[in-house]
C-alpha cells in the first residue's frame, strides 16, 4: 500500500521500520518540527525524522498540520492510508477524510481503556495485568474511533514504563503490518468503543512521582516502576531529594510508622509503608549519580529508625 506515515518519538520508529520491511511504499513521513536542545540551542531531529532520512524518505514538518498550506501539501502525496503513531498534533476532519482508507492510529493500550497521552505509565501504576496495541480508525475525538485490530501483552511485576514501552513499540509495528494486510483483504470489522469501559490516561507530571509512604507498599512499587525512567518516583532524605529507581514490596508488617527505615542490609534498605514494607534497590541522591542501593550504602550511613519523606 501507499502510506503517509505520521509520527514523532521513539515509539513510532518501530512501526515505520516495520512498514518499510513489509514492503509498503512510504510516500512521505510527517513529523514535528526540529526542537532546540541543551544550552547551545542546536536543533535536534525527532527520532522518526532520523529514521526517515536513513531510508531516503521525504520528510514534512509542519508547525500546525491543520493549517491550509499544510493540508495542501498533504494532498500532494499519494496515499491509500495515513498511519499515525504518537504524532503529537490533532488532525482535522479534512485530513482524516483524505486517504481512501482514512487514518489509522497505533495506540499503546487496549482501547477503550487508557485513552490519552500516557497509557504506558498508567497501566503499570494502576496494577493492570495486561495491555497492548490498538489499531484504531481515527475520528474527530481523542482515541474514540472504531477498533480495527488489537494485540495483547502481559505486564510483568518487574516491568518499568521503559521495558513496557520497548515491548509495545515492537508490538505496534507487528500490529499495523498485520492490520493493513487484513484491511487490503477487506477482512477488518470496525468495532465501536464502549464508552462505559473507557478511562483516561492523562499526561504524567513530576509531582505525580512524589512517594506517599502512607500508601500500600505494592502501590508504591508500581509507582516507582511506572515513573521509571521519567520523571522518576522520589522522596526526601535529610533534606535532599532521593529518587527511587527500583523497589520491591513485601507483605511483612512491623508496626513502624510509614516512612521509617526498619532494616539496612548490604544490598538494600527497607522502609515501612501504610501496609507492608518497601525494599529499596536502586536510588539517586540529589546531586549524585543513579546507583544500586548497595553502592549508595557504601557512602551514606542510613540507620533503622530514620525517616524518609
Amino acid at each position: 500500500m501507499k502510506i503517509v506515515f505520521m509520527g514523532t518519538p521513539d515509539f513510532a520508529v518501530g512501526a515505520l521500520e516495520a512498514l518499510i520491511q513489509a514492503g509498503h511504499e512510504i510516500t512521505a513521513v510527517v513529523t514535528q518540527p526540529d526542537k532546540p536542545k541543551g544550552r547551545s540551542g542546536s536543533l535536534q531531529y525527532p527520532p522518526v525524522k532520523v529514521c526517515a532520512l536513513a531510508h531516503g524518505l521525504e520528510v514534512f514538518q509542519p508547525e500546525r498540520v491543520k493549517r491550509p498550506e499544510a493540508v495542501a501539501q498533504l494532498r500532494t502525496y499519494e496515499a491509500d492510508v495515513f498511519v499515525v503513531a504518537a504524532f503529537g498534533q490533532i488532525l482535522s476532519q479534512e485530513i482524516l477524510d483524505m486517504p481512501r482508507y482514512g487514518c489509522l492510529n497505533i495506540h499503546a493500550s487496549l482501547l477503550p481503556k487508557y485513552r490519552g497521552a500516557s497509557p504506558i505509565q498508567h497501566v503499570i501504576i494502576d496494577g493492570e495485568e495486561k495491555t497492548g496495541i490498538t489499531i484504531m480508525q481515527m475520528d474527530a475525538g481523542i482515541d474514540t474511533g472504531d477498533i480495527l485490530y488489537q494485540k495483547e501483552t502481559a505486564i510483568f511485576r518487574e516491568d518499568t514504563s521503559q521495558t513496557l514501552f520497548d515491548r509495545l513499540a515492537v508490538l505496534g509495528g507487528q500490529a499495523i503490518v498485520e492490520a493493513l494486510a487484513l484491511l487490503e483483504q477487506g477482512a477488518l470489522t470496525p468495532k465501536k468503543q464502549r464508552e462505559e469501559d473507557s478511562c483516561h490516561a492523562g499526561l504524567i507530571t513530576k509531582e505525580m512521582g512524589r512517594i506517599d509512604f502512607q500508601q500500600d507498599a505494592l502501590a508504591i512499587e508500581r509507582l516507582v516502576h511506572g515513573m521509571n525512567p521519567w520523571p522518576s518516583a522520589y522522596t526526601s532524605y535529610q533534606g535532599k531529594q532521593l529518587k527511587i529507581w527500583n523497589a520491591m514490596a513485601q507483605e511483612t508488617e512491623t508496626g513502624a510508622a510509614p516512612g521509617t527505615v526498619v532494616a539496612v542490609g548490604k544490598q538494600d534498605f527497607t522502609v515501612a509503608a501504610g501496609k507492608g514494607l518497601l525494599r529499596i534497590l536502586e536510588v539517586q541522591l540529589e546531586g549524585k549519580k543513579r546507583m544500586s542501593a548497595h553502592d549508595f550504602l557504601l557512602g551514606v550511613l542510613i540507620a533503622p529508625g530514620e525517616k524518609m519523606g
